[in-house]
């Protein structure tokens, strides 16, 4: 018998749905760590996440990997201050709106997604212009 093991580019991470995508941030909301994105987690917490997710994840092995270093990659660029200042300001429905944009966006394991990219996505125009501008005055101070 031959085993086959799965390839993974990690140059550009396979698309998964959204509903697979909430999964690991349910589970943390039951736990009591719906504040994750904000607050991000303990690499002990992270650990213990994954592995709760591994065993009761019903997708297929590639799947379950893509959501795996998806969710990792989000609360990553929630590290962002840009993004926790508009997560901050729209509240918890933004939740929804972030998890559908990384199941989708383009996924490089060495970087990560893109915040600028994340912002453009979560947030209006105005809203982007305006959080540009306050940053840019913050700077030029």
């Amino acid at each position: 018998m031959t085993t086959m093991t799965a390839m993974i580019d990690t140059a550009d991470v396979r698309q998964v749905s959204a509903a697979d995508l909430f999964t690991p941030m349910r589970m943390l909301i039951l736990q009591g760590k719906g504040l994750a994105l904000l607050r991000g987690l303990r690499d002990d917490d992270l650990r213990a996440l994954e592995s709760a997710f591994w065993a009761d994840f019903k997708g297929s092995n590639d799947v379950r990997l893509a959501v795996a270093l998806r969710f990792r990659a989000l609360l990553d660029v929630f590290a962002s201050r840009r993004l926790k200042d508009i997560l901050l300001q729209r509240g918890f429905k933004l939740i929804a709106r972030a998890i559908e944009e990384a199941a989708t966006q383009r996924l490089n394991t060495r970087f990560g997604f893109s915040a600028q990219k994340f912002v453009a996505a979560l947030a209006s125009d105005t809203e982007v212009a305006a959080i540009t501008t306050a940053d840019d005055m913050r700077m030029a101070a």
